[in-house]
């Protein structure tokens, strides 16, 4: 693996959803409550049916296992199109 860094231009940068500052806040908070963050991402999709449990996980060997919104319910093509079209529906669907 390169030790080589290449830092994003300044259009890059400027252009981008997040600055540096809202990214660590949003990784520490990510490591210090990962509950409460993840609870807070998973409201920006639409559920079939809400989970009420975020994360399950078990890490002891043989019985690793790891389970996000498990009781919850998606459907793909409603989060991906459906919910984009009255008011995205006349632009591209790729989003980088």
């Amino acid at each position: 693996m390169s030790d080589k860094i290449y830092p994003p231009s300044a259009d890059f940068i400027a252009n981008a959803h997040i600055n540096k500052d809202k990214y660590d806040a949003m990784y520490a908070a990510s490591i210090n409550n990962p509950e409460a963050f993840w609870a807070e991402h998973g409201k920006r999709i639409d559920w079939m049916t809400p989970f009420s449990k975020v994360k399950n996980v078990n890490y002891s060997f043989p019985d690793v296992s790891i389970k996000w919104f498990e009781d919850g319910e998606l459907n793909v093509a409603a989060n991906c199109i459906d919910r984009h079209l009255a008011t995205r529906g006349d632009q591209t669907a790729i989003i980088w």
